[in-house]
């Protein structure tokens, strides 16, 4: 992984120093909040509900155990004892005093961390396949060039103050584990026919009030020419995005209102001007960055797989989670491991300080020391010995983090909802926990399989509620939180946005309306391999309006 050189320590220090000057001035009552505020937001600080939260990045969701530790010794000293891994690959702490916000960022910064441009109208923490560098059906490490994309972005005197927040993904498989299409820019990394790497360029995607799916304007583009199309694309989004209401700010409504076609001639045209100079990557730096995420030394380790069968045959529950939890390796006596932060009943993508520091140990001992962040509030280890899977189970049953459930209805992404957020409608956490509870047996969520809900405590959609196969958008009415249903969603390669089913719940009716719907998909599907949202996409929203509706399924609508 990526690690930082003089330049580096020097700007991140810099920072610290200069908002610890902010922060003193604005304790003295020397700078008033009006003034601060875009100050505080340059550097992750906000202004939450009951109290200031931070935004960590965590660039394309990498660290080492060193920083984990870092993190969880941040939640024990500054917060309540835990943090809450975010959608975009961070962590928040919701609890952090302001007076001592710029010790927690020095803190950062001694293990080559930091919170700049996890807020304001700049290119924020860019995000990559979480099984980045491993994968066995990657063609490329996504991971280099979305470093090359954050040295170019950070504090980029052209693009720092855009007319609305910007996120730039990169996946580097066909299989779409980063969600590209619903960004702002979206880049798959693939070959030509010469076996060259490029990338398919998509913009204008987006959730919030508006949700929209990217439009590819590129089918392939060199890699050599990244920074100067990428940067072709901000020019054109920076002159013509609307500055004068912020709900039209985003590039997915240029990519609206301009039309998919223009807006691509208009990139060419810029990027014409800037292909050719020094913008353009050379081989040498590209090969260099690259170094840095070369994998680990795996050794041979073919005794995991005799014992790997009777570790299974042993142990329902370890045969169930790696079932679930454990995914195919480039390396065969290797796996993918995924770390749910989604324990039965818990708070989705919620983790302790014990829990972290447990994490940090389990990384170091047995997956080469490197951790992942996923997009979908869970913790990766990317490289662990088959031979290995026992014990790592072992000690993630000691701290809680062994539910077998990745992927499944108990698998939730949630935003922090009314309980935090000054922003929201409705609360998340609740509604998720007892969603969690109501499918938490085991033997049912294998029978259901692979269903994806997501929630989001309003339109701003920070749980991703439109791209769920089960979304839940909390919603105010009279007074009242309300929860309107979304099916059909899907953030992967076949990107859609969920339909809107019908009339909302009642925050103690949610859950029955998803027992019916899953009652509904079961009774449906064609065998157990029919997968939630491949029987939707097949019969339509009618049959599940009618079990939800019935005679008033028309008058939901």
């Amino acid at each position: 992984m990526y690690r930082y050189d003089e330049f580096d320590h020097a700007f991140v220090a810099d920072r610290v120093a200069q908002f610890r000057d902010q922060v003193t001035r604005r304790l003295s009552g020397e700078l008033a909040e009006d003034a601060f505020k875009p100050l505080r937001l340059m550097n992750g600080v906000y202004l939450q509900l009951h109290a200031y939260m931070l935004r960590v990045a965590i660039p394309y969701g990498t660290l080492n155990s060193n920083q984990m530790r870092m993190l969880a010794h941040i939640a024990r000293k500054y917060d309540r004892g835990y943090g809450h891994f975010t959608t975009r690959q961070n962590i928040q702490y919701n609890w952090p005093k302001l007076s001592e916000t710029p010790d927690i960022l020095a803190d950062l910064a001694s293990v080559e961390m930091h919170a700049i441009q996890t807020s304001g109208n700049c290119i924020r923490n860019v995000t990559a396949d979480h099984f980045a560098g491993a994968a066995a059906d990657e063609v490329a490490d996504p991971r280099p060039y979305a470093e090359i994309l954050r040295q170019w972005s950070s504090v980029h005197p052209e693009f720092s103050f855009l007319p609305r927040k910007f996120k730039i993904a990169v996946t580097g498989a066909e299989r779409d584990r980063a969600a590209i299409q619903v960004h702002d820019i979206g880049l798959h990394l693939k070959k030509n026919d010469k076996g060259e790497i490029g990338f398919a360029v998509y913009v204008g995607g987006g959730q919030g009030r508006t949700p929209m799916i990217a439009k590819k304007i590129r089918d392939f583009l060199p890699e050599e020419d990244l920074l100067s199309y990428t940067t072709a694309i901000m020019r054109v989004y920076n002159l013509h995005g609307r500055r004068d209401n912020k709900y039209k700010a985003r590039i997915k409504i240029l990519v609206h209102e301009t039309g998919a076609e223009e807006l691509a001639r208009q990139v060419e045209v810029e990027f014409a001007e800037l292909k050719n100079t020094e913008l353009k990557l050379p081989e040498s730096d590209i090969q260099a960055i690259t170094t840095y995420f070369a994998l680990p030394p795996l050794a041979e380790r073919p005794e995991g797989w005799a014992n790997l069968a009777g570790w299974k045959k042993a142990d329902p529950d370890f045969a169930r989670w790696v079932q679930q939890n454990v995914q195919p390796h480039k390396h065969p006596d290797y796996g993918m491991v995924t770390v749910s932060l989604k324990p039965i009943g818990g708070i989705p993508g919620d983790a302790s300080d014990s829990q972290m520091d447990a994490i940090a140990d389990l990384a170091e001992e047995y997956a080469f020391d490197e951790i992942r962040i996923s997009h979908e509030q869970n913790i990766i280890l990317p490289h662990v010995a088959l031979a290995d899977l026992e014990a790592l189970y072992r000690g993630l049953v000691s701290i809680g983090l062994a539910t077998a459930n990745a992927g499944l209805i108990t698998d939730i992404i949630a935003c922090p909802g009314l309980d935090y957020c000054a922003l929201a409608n409705a609360r998340s956490i609740p509604l998720a926990q007892e969603i969690s509870t109501r499918f938490g047996n085991p033997d049912r969520q294998a029978e259901i399989g692979e269903l994806k809900i997501k929630i989001s405590g309003c339109i701003n959609a920070c749980g991703h509620h439109h791209v769920g196969h089960i979304g839940l958008l909390g919603v105010e009415k009279k007074g009242a939180e309300l929860y309107q249903i979304t099916l059909g969603g899907s953030g992967d390669e076949n990107t859609s946005i969920g339909e809107i089913i019908g009339r909302g719940f009642e925050p103690e009716k949610v859950t029955d309306a998803i027992e019916t719907i899953v009652n509904t998909y079961l009774s449906l599907r064609k065998d157990a391999s029919e997968i939630f949202l491949d029987a939707y996409r097949r019969v339509g929203p009618q049959p599940f309006k009618d079990a939800l509706y019935g005679s008033n399924a028309q008058a939901a609508a």
